[in-house]
């Protein structure tokens, strides 16, 4: 038996899906729950995996936002008894590891993926690794991204990234507006790979690392790398899979 929780963003048409549910279907406590909706968009998604995952629940997303890529559209016919036709997806984020100028160190998660930008007006100086392997010796540019597959056609695609099937089981590592080598188009590795990148001139070219959406100034070094210990359940109508999402955007980049 399916028992929901819901939440919702603040904004004026999360208020009023959340009524309209709430005024057609029961829901219960959190504690009591065994599935949460949430209905907001991509990032109000991406904070409530995080905020709940202690929790070990079932998630479907409501989109109310502006793409929902990781969400599913709402209808009127929404019944608690249809989600038992969804298709379960289960994916582990990035794990982040900064290590600061100051060598303090912290971890963050991320479920699309981890965002190493320049912090000031000068370029970024990296150097990125795959364990020992060396992946490239210095990218001149205005940062790179590790990108999951669920995340492979948000800000990975905006940068040219490429796009990856949810089971391909693969990382992509796109370099941002790179400089020199001009022509580098980044590198796609396997998902237990151990990527570090270090700043090799933190002092004049500052940069920030970001998980998602929580940035932590002033890297030295970022150690990047898949927490299968961590895993996220989500619900997705069977018209509408997130493997049929990614699908598609491989599609419309091919032919564009």
């Amino acid at each position: 038996m399916i028992k929901p929780y819901i939440v919702s963003d603040k904004n004026k048409l999360s208020i009023k899906i959340r009524k309209f549910l709430q005024s057609n279907n029961n829901f219960y406590s959190l504690s009591k729950s065994n599935l949460i909706i949430v209905i907001g968009g991509d990032g109000f998604m991406l904070s409530t995996l995080k905020k709940y995952r202690s929790y070990k629940k079932i998630f479907y997303g409501i989109n109310s936002g502006n793409y929902g890529f990781l969400m599913n559209k709402f209808s009127k016919n929404f019944s608690i008894k249809n989600l038992s036709k969804c298709r379960l997806v289960t994916i582990s984020p990035l794990e982040m590891s900064v290590k600061t100028k100051t060598n303090i160190v912290k971890k963050v998660i991320a479920i699309n993926e981890v965002s190493i930008l320049r912090q000031s007006r000068q370029a970024a100086s990296l150097s990125i690794m795959n364990s020992s392997k060396i992946i490239i010796k210095k990218l001149i540019s205005d940062g790179v991204l590790v990108s999951t597959p669920a995340g492979s056609t948000a800000y990975n695609l905006s940068v040219h990234g490429p796009i990856l099937s949810l089971d391909s089981k693969k990382l992509s590592i796109s370099p941002i507006s790179p400089f020199r080598p001009r022509r580098w188009k980044g590198k796609i590795v396997g998902e237990n790979s151990k990527i570090l990148i270090k700043n090799i001139n933190p002092k004049k070219r500052p940069i920030s690392a970001v998980a998602d959406n929580i940035e932590v100034r002033n890297a030295k070094s970022i150690v990047v790398k898949t927490n299968k210990k961590i895993k996220f359940n989500l619900l997705y109508d069977s018209n509408r899979s997130l493997q049929k999402k990614i699908k598609i955007e491989q599609i419309r980049k091919e032919i564009n």
